[in-house]
């Protein structure tokens, strides 16, 4: 891997985990398209941290006040988080970290059981177009709700398992998590720049676990050769950088716009990428 293949890598994971587009599908369909090697698990693992920098740092008053909640007995204390847009102090605090809870353990189930086939059967081009195409559909017309007036501190159990379970279904590339938790958030009525604060949030403990779990395979496997120290460092910081750009700009787009930019450019890639495998399979 060069360093400019490294650099183009880092930016699309930085940029792709938070848009709704499928980081995950980008990150099988470029080497896949320009026949690149892969950099393998440990170049993965350094991407995976630096999209994880980005969300503690972006979310950083709202995760400090969690955990009060967690290291205080009294939750009387009001915390004011500006990224949520609401107080997220006392009691509110300790529900919505229960509803994060209940919404992050089907993702994790998925996660156990579907493992191996989310590195081998799901991440064929066809089911990658496939799941590009259904998923943009599936936000189109959440996306026409007429009434998306809910906000963050409304969110109860019922909201977490489907949501929750919406990202678990993020396991196939090509979904998104981002894209189908932002529209499993429209269909319980969540405004848009709601549903992306909880999608975010919500991203955080699985993308947390994923790093742990891949840095527990590097530490078990060793560094691989032909990755330096450099490129590891750049990866981590491009993804950093370029994942909280991410954030900060889709929490402001959908602010005022709807998410129809998306929607076209996932079925435009689903169908392109189709095309290209007809083609090929044809040769």
């Amino acid at each position: 891997m060069t360093l400019f293949q490294g650099i183009v890598l880092a930016t699309v994971q930085g940029l792709t985990e938070f848009l709704p587009i499928s980081s995950t599908a980008h990150l099988i369909l470029i080497p896949w398209f320009f026949e690149w090697h892969d950099p393998g698990l440990t170049y993965d693992l350094v991407l995976h941290a630096g999209t994880l920098l980005a969300l503690l740092a972006y979310f950083a008053r709202t995760w400090w006040a969690l955990l009060g909640t967690v290291l205080r007995s009294s939750t009387h204390a009001l915390v004011s988080s500006s990224n949520l847009g609401v107080s997220v102090g006392g009691q509110l605090n300790s529900s919505l970290l229960k509803v994060l809870v209940v919404a992050t353990l089907p993702a994790a189930v998925a996660g156990f059981f579907l493992e191996v086939y989310a590195e081998t059967v799901f991440r064929s081009p066809v089911v990658i177009a496939g799941m590009l195409i259904g998923v943009g559909l599936l936000m189109w017309v959440a996306d026409r709700r007429p009434s998306l007036a809910r906000t963050v501190d409304t969110l109860g159990f019922r909201d977490a398992l489907v949501i929750g379970i919406a990202q678990a279904v993020a396991i196939v590339p090509g979904t998104s998590r981002a894209g189908i938790t932002i529209a499993a958030g429209l269909f319980r009525n969540l405004t848009r720049e709601s549903a992306a604060q909880f999608s975010f949030l919500l991203a955080t403990p699985i993308i947390a676990g994923a790093t742990i779990s891949e840095g527990l395979e590097v530490w078990a496997s060793g560094l691989p050769a032909g990755l330096s120290g450099w490129d590891l460092l750049v990866g981590f910081v491009v993804s950093a950088v370029t994942g909280y750009a991410a954030i900060t700009f889709l929490l402001r787009y959908l602010q005022v716009w709807t998410l129809n930019v998306f929607v076209a450019y996932r079925l435009t890639l689903g169908g392109i990428i189709l095309l290209l495998e007809v083609f090929r399979s044809s040769l």
